[in-house]
């Protein structure tokens, strides 16, 4: 049984330096949205609205480590959850603003599972 099969859901991955990156992020964005929020930033714009450019920014972090996964080798494959809660978390921020997101992730999502199955992984 080599190392992937042996992680369970939830478990961490303490030498997985990319999902240590990924955190590193969504920490220091959460940081930069506080900021803009206290130093008055935030009051130029009329669409701002922390949580939601929060939890749009962290989807996005999510999102784009799964795709550095997938073109490097050397990382760990993302897992089907890991796409999950990068749309879920994209979709929290960007769910006021458009109709056609939730539509578009279920598709994309069902293709994911299609040519995960057609491909023969888990």
């Amino acid at each position: 049984m080599n190392e992937e099969e042996k992680r369970s859901f939830g478990d961490w991955r303490p030498n997985d330096r990319i999902d240590s990156v990924g955190w590193a992020a969504v920490f220091i964005w959460a940081g930069l949205i506080l900021l803009a929020e206290n130093i008055g930033y935030s009051t130029q714009f009329s669409w701002w609205d922390g949580w939601a450019v929060f939890f749009t920014g962290a989807g996005i972090i999510v999102l784009v480590e799964i795709v550095i996964r997938q073109l490097k080798p050397e990382y760990p494959s993302p897992s089907f959850w890991d796409l999950i809660f990068g749309f879920i978390l994209l979709g929290v921020g960007l769910g006021g603003y458009t109709i056609w997101f939730w539509p578009v992730v279920l598709l994309f999502i069902g293709l994911v599972i299609l040519l995960n199955v057609l491909r023969g992984s888990d």
